[in-house]
């Protein structure tokens, strides 16, 4: 077994003969800064071991030619455990697709309790408002009971959040603004022509500059929306501009986070949480111009009596599973990389739109299909050259 350490911040040595390992007393070990290695040329397994931080002898065992030798890293007190660092990691990588298999199933969830409620009570601004409220009721009473920890805030966190809540709110009422006339599949495979707006964004807006990979990775996108959007049946120019708007909405949020949010010590959760508050109280006033109360009553009326007291449960369902769906993928932002984020978004989108498909039983022609499929590798091939560009 040989051990190779790359320091010189060492401050014991200890003398080894060519053939036999003599006891000496404690006077015998000297202490000067050098570079040990440690070589026992009769153990046929060989071992490398390399650390970039300074290693110290913790404790020696000499019986009868075995030394036993442990290490541990200058910034810490206890030996290196190799095994138990495999078995965080292995932890870390549970917890993360845990994150997924969640996020994906809540968001399939909603989506199909809210086009049921979009069917049969076609009010797209008073159920985002009722999303926004019933997930700002849940945290409400949750950082009461202190099931969730109180986020420390001030008037400049909710100064910097303000344009985030703006965008946040426009792109969730367009979204549910689309859902209500085309199919969810339809709006989804549109939505993921979002990082192509990015790119143009963060392009003229921003003055950002990409590698040609980046701009070439949107040409599939693109063209697999525009694919998707001229052989879609039930096409609907409102449902296809509500998507769009969602894009550009969407992608200016995450702009304004990125700028407003950095050195902000608030849990991905809470964050999430806060931004549902804002955005309910910037959303409110223009449901209640846009709609209002009369039409919501008469439609509330229609819609029971076609549907039954079950259409009270699917909006209850959709507003629950709306917030929770973003909640958790708030929260996974805490624990993974933009980049695995990216993919895991690309995924969901899948699900989405697979799901939805066979539940609401949506005609789809070959060629549609075909569009959708190009738009979505095109998402996925985006998050690899654009994650590529970013380390380089």
């Amino acid at each position: 077994m040989s051990f190779s350490i790359k320091q010189s911040a060492l401050t014991t040595c200890i003398h080894v003969s060519n053939s036999v390992v003599h006891k000496r007393s404690p006077s015998a070990i000297c202490r000067h800064s050098f570079s040990p290695s440690l070589n026992l040329q009769n153990n046929p397994r060989r071992t490398n071991l390399s650390v970039s931080r300074p290693l110290h002898i913790s404790s020696i065992g000499n019986k009868r030619l075995v030394i036993q030798c442990k290490a541990y890293e200058a910034d810490k007190s206890q030996p290196i455990d190799a095994a138990g660092e495999v078995k965080s990691e292995a932890a870390n990588r549970v917890k993360i697709g845990i994150y997924f298999a969640t996020w994906w199933a809540l968001n399939v969830v909603f989506n199909i309790y809210n086009k049921k409620v979009l069917n049969a009570y076609p009010y797209p601004w008073l159920t985002s408002t009722l999303s926004l409220a019933c997930g700002s009721l849940m945290m409400l009473i949750s950082w009461a009971t202190r099931i969730a920890e109180t986020p420390k805030t001030d008037f400049e966190f909710w100064k910097t959040l303000f344009p985030v809540a703006v965008a946040h709110t426009i792109g969730h009422v367009a979204a549910t603004v689309s859902m209500s006339k085309v199919a969810v599949s339809f709006t989804h495979i549109i939505k993921s022509g979002e990082p192509a707006f990015s790119v143009l964004v963060s392009r003229f807006l921003l003055g950002e500059t990409f590698p040609l990979s980046v701009y070439l990775s949107l040409i599939p996108i693109i063209g697999g929306c525009a694919l998707s959007a001229l052989t879609e049946l039930n096409f609907n120019m409102t449902g296809f501009m509500g998507a769009m708007i969602s894009n550009l909405a969407f992608v200016l949020r995450n702009i304004f986070s990125k700028k407003g949010m950095k050195g902000k010590s608030v849990s991905g959760m809470n964050y999430y949480a806060c931004l549902s508050l804002l955005s309910l109280v910037i959303l409110t006033p223009f449901a209640i111009a846009v709609e209002g109360p009369q039409l919501w009553r008469a439609g509330w009326k229609t819609a029971l009596s076609q549907t039954g007291p079950q259409f009270i449960w699917w909006v209850a369902a959709q507003s629950i599973f709306y917030h929770l769906y973003n909640q958790v993928s708030y929260m996974s932002l805490d624990e993974i990389s933009p980049l695995t984020f990216s993919v895991g978004n690309t995924m969901k989108r899948i699900s989405v739109i697979v799901s939805s498909i066979i539940i609401f039983h949506t005609p789809v022609q070959p060629v549609n299909a075909l569009g959708a499929a190009i738009a979505i590798l095109g998402t996925f091939l985006y998050s690899q050259v654009s994650d590529h560009a970013t380390k380089n």
